[in-house]
């Protein structure tokens, strides 16, 4: 059932993958980019230096969140766009939203349930846009 590695369209797996590396940098950067510091305690700092880790880590786990998408897309043969979407949104809220919050509830997140609603939305609208480039590209 899972060694459908061959049959995924790579060239799917790039777009999506590409897709939601802009739309973090959109998403962070400019639409909940005043939110976000405050869900981190960090408003009025200046933004700490990147590093590799941090802006490298964050695409690889992207692209990792979407082979792991492209996988199950194939495996589960979704092959209609409602059906992607309704898988990117049983995925995005069920796994990605929910681990959000479970991650920011602990003492080192100052506002855990605001880092919690500035990010899921990111990782339910990133799910469902990679399973319906995914299915649309098949």
């Amino acid at each position: 059932m899972f060694n459908v590695l061959g049959d995924l369209s790579w060239l799917a797996v790039a777009v999506a993958a590409v897709a939601s590396v802009v739309l973090a940098g959109v998403w962070f950067a400019v639409v909940v980019a005043k939110p976000y510091a405050v869900a981190l305690g960090r408003e009025g700092a200046p933004a700490p230096a990147p590093t590799l880790l941090t802006a490298a880590g964050p695409i690889v786990c992207q692209l990792v969140t979407v082979l792991t998408t492209a996988v199950l897309v194939e495996a589960l043969d979704v092959t209609g766009t409602g059906d992607a979407v309704a898988f990117g949104l049983i995925v995005g809220i069920g796994y990605l939203a929910a681990m959000t919050f479970q991650i920011a509830i602990n003492p080192n997140f100052p506002r855990p349930l605001l880092y919690g609603a500035v990010n899921a939305p990111f990782f339910v609208v990133t799910s469902v846009l990679s399973a319906v480039v995914l299915v649309a590209m098949r």
